[in-house]
C-alpha cells in the first residue's frame, strides 16, 4: 500500500494520519477545501430541517385537533423559512467563484466552476464478507486488507487533489466498481449498502443501493474536477489559456458521457435538463478562452483582422446567451444559482457589445485605400451582416465616407448600450458585486466605448441616425467536447447490443447547392430522403447510414446543426465522410421440424434437430468440471486455500481492477497565429 501514499508533510505523535493517498489531500487548509467543509455541513444541516419538515406535514395531515395543527403550521413555518436561509447560505457558496480563480488572475473575467458532489461514508466490511460467506463460501475475515484498502480508496475520493492527479485517483476508483458491481451486487439479493450523495445545488441527498447512484457521481465530480482545474488556471499566458480550454472540453465531454451513460438517476443536479445546461456552461467558457487566447498577443489594426475579431466575440455572446436561456427556464432556474444566470446575461451583453466595437473601429478607423483589395473587402464586410439597413449596401459602405461613418457610429451606440445593459445586470446581483475585478473589466470597456464614440460625435446625430444591425457570429476555434478515449460514440448506436459495418468512405458533392440527403435525428445522424441519382448514392451511400466523420473530424457526436455547418460549404469539388450501417444482428428463428401421419401434418416442433451426431449422442459427451468461480485472486495459494481476493494497489498495474479507466488524448494545440503579427 505504501506505493499510493505519500507523507503529507505534517508532523505529528504517529498513526495513520501521517500518510495520504496520491491524489487525495484532506489536510489541505485552501480556499476550496474549506468551501467543501462549509457546504457539507450545509449539507448536514439541510437535511436535518427537511427531515424536521416532513414530521411536521407528516402530523399536520394525521391530526383532528386544531390546536395541535395551529402549532404544526407554526413549527413548519420556522422550519421553512429556515431551508430558505440555509438554501442561500449554499447558493452563496456555489457563487463564490473567486477561490476557485488562478492566485494571478487580475485581468479576466472570472469563471464559474462545478462544486464537487459531497457523500457519507460507506462501510463495505461487514455485507461484502456476509456474502462472500454465503455466496462463494469462503471466509470473509481472510479479505480484510483488500476491502479495508476499497474503503480507503473511496474514502480518498472524498476529498480529491484539485489537479490530474485527483482527476486519476477518481478515474481509478470508477475503474474498480463494475468489478466490485459483478462480484458482490446480486440482481436477487441487497447487500445492506446505502450510497448517500447530496445535490450539488440544492444539498438535497438521494441514496441508493446500487451502485448507478455512485458510478454517476464520480463521473460528475471528474467534471467538476475539470471545471476547477480550467477556472484556476492562468490565462495570462498562452500555455495557461490552453490548459483551461483543453480542461473545459474535458469537463464537458464527462458531462456528456454522464447524460448518455447514466439516464434516471434522481439527484436533479444529473438529470438530463441540468447536465445539458452544464455542458453548454462548459463549452462557452472553452469557446471564451479560446477568444482571449487570439487577443492576448494583441489584435492587429487592420479591417480584415478586425472584423474576424468581432465575428469571434460575437461567437462568445451567442453561446453565453444559449447558456442563459437554458438557465431561466423551468425548473434548472429553480435549482440554479442566480449568480450563473445573471453572469452568463453579463458576459452576453459584454461580449456582444465587444463584437460592435471592433467592428466600429473596421469602419471608422480604416478607409477603402487605392492598394487594398476592393473585392476581398466587400466579400468580408458581405459576410458580416445579415441584412443591411434600407438604402446600404457593403459595397456603398467601403466606398462612401458618410456610410461608412453612419454604420461605424451605429455600431458604437450598440456597444455602449451593451456596456451599459451589462453593468446594469451586475448591479442586481449582491454576489456579482463582491467581484471588484469583474466590475473594473467592464466600466474599463465601457470607458473605451464612449470615448470612441466622443472623437466622431457631431451635432447632426438626429439626423443621421441609423441603427446598427446584427453581427453575424462565427469562429474559426470551435469549442468542443473532449470525450474519454473509452467512448465510441452514444451508446444508443453504439453499444454491444447493436452490430454495424465498417466504416465506408464516400465522396459527398453539392449540385447546384443540394447534396442530395437529408439528416435527422440526434447524434449520430442519419441519412434519409436519399437522391438515388444524387452523386452520394452512386458512390455507396444509402438510407439509414449514420454518419461518423467529415473529412478528418470525428462526427459521431455531432447533431443536425453541427453537421449542417460542416456541409453548408460543400462544393463541385466535394468532400469525403464515413459511414456505418446498421446490421440486423436479431438471432434467426430455429429451424422448425413438422411430422406426418396420415397425410395430416402434425403440429410444429420448436426444438430443432441435431445437426451432428456429437449434438445427437449428448450422453455420451464428456462433463467436464468447471473452475471454481472464486478462481479469479492472485493470493498466494500457500498461504490460504482460498482463491479469492480483492482489488489491491498494485504498482505494476497488471492487474485489470487497478487499470484506471483511459483518460482523455492530449488537447491538440490550437492555432491562434493566423491573425496576428
Amino acid at each position: 500500500m505504501t506505493d499510493t501514499l505519500l507523507p503529507n508533510g505534517i508532523e505529528d505523535s504517529g498513526g495513520d494520519g501521517k500518510y495520504f493517498r496520491k491524489g487525495c489531500n484532506p489536510l489541505a487548509q485552501t480556499g476550496r477545501s474549506k468551501l467543501q467543509k462549509q457546504r457539507a455541513i450545509l449539507n448536514q444541516q439541510i437535511i436535518k430541517q427537511m427531515r424536521m419538515r416532513a414530521g411536521a406535514e407528516n402530523l399536520l395531515k394525521a391530526t383532528n385537533n386544531n390546536k395541535v395543527k395551529e402549532m404544526v403550521v407554526l413549527e413548519l413555518s420556522y422550519v421553512n423559512s429556515n431551508l430558505q436561509l440555509l438554501m442561500g447560505q449554499l447558493e452563496e457558496l456555489n457563487s463564490s467563484v473567486d477561490v476557485y480563480q488562478s492566485t494571478q488572475e487580475t485581468a479576466n473575467i472570472p469563471l464559474i466552476a462545478l462544486g464537487l458532489k459531497e457523500t457519507k461514508e460507506a462501510d463495505f466490511s461487514a455485507p461484502f464478507k456476509d456474502f462472500i460467506l454465503e455466496h462463494y463460501n469462503e471466509d470473509g475475515r481472510t479479505f480484510e486488507d483488500e476491502l479495508a484498502d476499497l474503503m480507503d480508496l473511496r474514502q480518498a475520493c472524498r476529498t480529491p487533489s484539485r489537479n490530474e492527479t485527483g482527476v486519476e485517483l477518481l478515474a481509478k476508483y470508477y475503474s474498480h466498481l463494475p468489478l466490485i458491481e459483478n462480484r458482490f451486487f446480486s440482481p436477487t439479493r441487497q447487500t445492506g449498502i446505502f450510497f448517500t450523495w447530496y445535490d450539488s445545488f440544492t444539498g438535497v441527498p438521494v441514496c441508493q443501493q446500487n451502485l448507478s447512484l455512485e458510478k454517476a457521481s464520480v463521473v460528475f465530480n471528474m467534471a467538476a474536477l475539470y471545471s476547477q482545474i480550467g477556472t484556476r488556471s492562468d490565462r495570462q499566458t498562452t500555455v495557461g489559456l490552453a490548459e483551461a480550454i483543453s480542461s473545459f472540453q474535458k469537463a464537458a465531454g464527462m458531462l456528456s458521457h454522464l447524460k448518455e451513460t447514466f439516464t434516471h438517476i434522481p439527484s436533479y443536479d444529473m438529470s438530463p435538463a441540468m447536465v445539458s445546461m452544464l455542458i453548454r456552461l462548459m463549452i462557452a467558457q472553452a469557446q471564451e478562452c479560446l477568444f482571449e487566447k487570439i487577443a492576448l498577443p494583441g489584435v492587429l489594426n487592420q479591417f480584415t483582422s478586425l472584423i474576424k475579431m468581432a465575428q469571434e466575440a460575437a461567437k462568445v455572446s451567442e453561446i453565453y446567451d444559449q447558456v442563459h436561456q437554458s438557465m431561466i427556464q423551468m425548473p434548472i432556474k429553480d435549482n440554479v444559482p442566480f449568480f450563473w444566470s445573471t453572469m452568463s446575461l453579463v458576459k452576453t451583453n459584454h461580449y456582444r457589445a465587444i463584437a460592435h466595437h471592433f467592428m466600429a473601429s473596421a469602419l471608422l478607423d480604416h478607409e477603402l485605400g487605392p492598394n487594398d483589395d476592393e473585392d476581398q473587402q466587400e466579400k468580408t464586410l458581405s459576410q458580416v451582416y445579415d441584412q443591411l439597413p434600407e438604402g446600404f449596401s457593403p459595397l456603398g459602405i467601403l466606398k462612401n465616407k458618410d456610410e461608412r461613418e453612419r454604420i461605424g457610429k451605429a455600431h458604437i451606440r450598440r456597444a455602449i448600450s451593451g456596456h451599459e445593459d451589462a453593468l446594469r445586470n451586475y448591479g442586481l446581483c449582491q454576489h456579482l458585486e463582491k467581484l471588484e475585478a469583474l466590475q473594473e473589466i467592464l466600466q474599463a470597456s465601457h470607458r473605451r466605448s464612449r470615448d470612441k464614440y466622443s472623437d466622431f460625435e457631431n451635432e447632426e446625430e438626429f439626423t443621421d441616425y441609423v441603427e446598427a444591425p446584427d453581427i453575424i457570429s462565427k469562429t474559426e476555434h470551435k469549442a468542443e467536447m473532449e470525450l474519454p478515449a473509452a467512448t465510441k460514440g452514444p451508446l444508443s448506436v453504439f453499444s454491444a447490443k447493436q452490430k454495424w459495418t465498417a466504416p465506408r468512405k464516400i465522396r459527398v458533392c453539392a449540385e447546384d447547392r443540394d447534396l442530395g440527403f437529408t439528416l435527422k435525428g440526434e447524434a449520430p445522424v442519419q441519412v434519409v430522403s436519399l437522391d438515388p441519382l444524387s452523386h452520394a448514392a452512386t458512390d455507396g451511400l444509402k438510407e439509414g447510414d449514420y454518419i461518423v466523420a467529415v473529412g478528418d473530424k470525428d462526427a459521431k457526436w455531432m447533431g443536425v446543426g453541427d453537421m449542417m455547418r460542416l456541409l453548408k460549404d460543400v462544393d463541385e469539388k466535394g468532400i469525403e465522410i464515413q459511414v456505418v450501417s446498421i446490421i440486423d444482428n436479431s438471432p434467426t428463428m430455429p429451424t422448425k421440424s413438422a411430422t406426418f401421419s396420415g397425410n395430416l401434418p402434425k403440429t410444429y416442433s420448436m426444438i430443432c434437430l441435431a445437426h451432428n451426431d456429437e449434438e445427437k449422442t449428448s450422453k455420451a459427451r464428456k462433463v467436464i468440471k468447471k473452475s471454481s468461480f472464486l478462481s479469479w485472486g492472485l493470493k498466494n495459494k500457500m498461504k490460504s486455500a482460498s482463491t479469492l481476493s480483492l482489488p489491491i494497489d498494485d504498482q505494476s498495474g497488471a492487474h485489470s481492477w487497478n487499470k484506471p479507466i483511459p483518460t482523455f488524448p492530449t488537447s491538440s494545440a490550437y492555432n491562434h497565429d493566423s491573425f496576428f503579427h
